[in-house]
């Protein structure tokens, strides 16, 4: 068996991964009460920005939390289609989540099905990017600790969904985020303890590319997006403030002067 290190960069990748997954969450279910206070297209585009924050977010913990993960024995390279599609398949499941959130009908029965959809998205992400590995070796998992890890996954989602329909103050949210940030990580993390690599020392050449040539990149890309769509965001005003403003606005419209006949 390979010798796994989980934080070959000391706490950095750690503390990194937490900090991505936290803004995503912030941003997604900033996006996500947003949505609920709209109506029409608005609330459409409010929950496909949601999704996507979430779904970026959570990506881009996952592998910037790979960047720290080595083998001893072994090179790792990613499957770079695998990689992508993973990306894909965060996105679009807790785009599912999200959407049964914002437009279902009973609240309990979506929060419900929302979580569930959600977690299981969170959860196949991170399998699918585990996939993606290409070592000297084969992997392997134990099973009672993915299902702990795919249990916290929807435990994470449900009650990040629950915050977005019950919590509305940016304090409260900001709260949620980094208790979702937290749940998030610790999935990963209990998803990663589940892992076993039986090493093949070998001096083929790998396929697929190196943790710097793509992930990186890559991450860093997803991470420029949720920076910059968390400005947007912030500067965007909320419903309650354009209604405020409407009604200053109307306050200060000049009467007609009625004219002399």
């Amino acid at each position: 068996m390979g010798h796994l290190d989980h934080a070959a960069y000391g706490w950095l990748t750690p503390v990194l991964s937490y900090v991505m997954a936290s803004i995503g969450a912030a941003l997604g279910l900033r996006c996500t009460v947003r949505a609920l206070a709209a109506t029409g297209p608005s609330r459409r585009n409010w929950l496909l920005t949601a999704a996507s924050a979430i779904g970026t977010g959570i990506w881009t913990m996952h592998f910037v939390a790979m960047l720290g993960f080595d083998v001893t024995g072994t090179e790792i390279h990613y499957n770079v289609p695998l990689t992508i599609l993973s990306l894909l398949v965060a996105v679009l499941v807790v785009g599912a989540g999200v959407f049964a959130v914002g437009y279902g009908r009973e609240r309990g029965r979506s929060l419900v099905l929302g979580g569930l959809t959600t977690g299981l998205g969170v959860a196949s992400m991170h399998y699918l990017g585990m996939a993606a590995l290409r070592l000297h070796g084969h992997v392997s998992y134990k099973p009672l600790t993915v299902g702990l890890s795919v249990a916290i996954a929807v435990i994470a989602a449900t009650a990040a969904l629950w915050a977005a329909l019950n919590i509305k103050s940016p304090l409260a949210v900001a709260g949620a985020s980094l208790v979702m940030g937290a749940a998030v990580s610790s999935m990963h993390y209990t998803g990663m303890m589940a892992v076993r690599v039986a090493v093949s020392p070998s001096d083929a050449a790998l396929p697929g590319a190196t943790a710097m040539q793509f992930i990186f990149p890559l991450a860093v890309g997803l991470g420029s997006y949720l920076f910059i769509t968390a400005a947007f965001v912030a500067l965007s005003p909320t419903a309650d403030e354009r209604a405020a403003s409407a009604s200053a606005a109307a306050r200060h419209v000049p009467h007609p002067v009625p004219t002399a006949r």
